[in-house]
């Protein structure tokens, strides 16, 4: 995987922290899936500001057993290349609701779609 950030997601912050980020959530897997988050298009936008690093993402459903798993890991990986003294926040959000439009070519070509 190369560790040039895509535009899977919106960025806004330090350029110099964009491929961390952007390495950081392609660690997290949606266990449900066996993929990462970002290649499943869990992930809508990162922000880093004032001391905060703030992931704005999604599940694939309401019912997914496993967000809290995937929060949790989001903030572990996150918070190991934040720099000091920055808060990690996570919101998950329903709007627009996920869907196979978000995967990646990789993903789909995975799900043999």
């Amino acid at each position: 995987m190369s560790n040039e950030a895509p535009e899977a997601y919106a960025y806004s912050g330090p350029e110099e922290l964009r491929a961390a980020v952007f390495g950081a959530l392609s660690q997290v897997v949606d266990p449900e899936v066996a993929m990462n988050i970002v290649d499943v298009g869990l992930v809508y936008g990162v922000s880093v500001a004032d001391e905060v690093l703030r992931v704005v993402m999604t599940m694939t459903s309401a019912a997914c057993p496993v967000a809290d798993v995937i929060v949790e890991d989001v903030e572990a990986e996150l918070e190991r290349i934040a720099p000091p003294a920055t808060r990690v926040e996570v919101e998950i959000v329903w709007e627009p609701p996920w869907s196979t439009e978000r995967m990646s070519p990789r993903a789909k070509q995975f799900m043999g779609w």
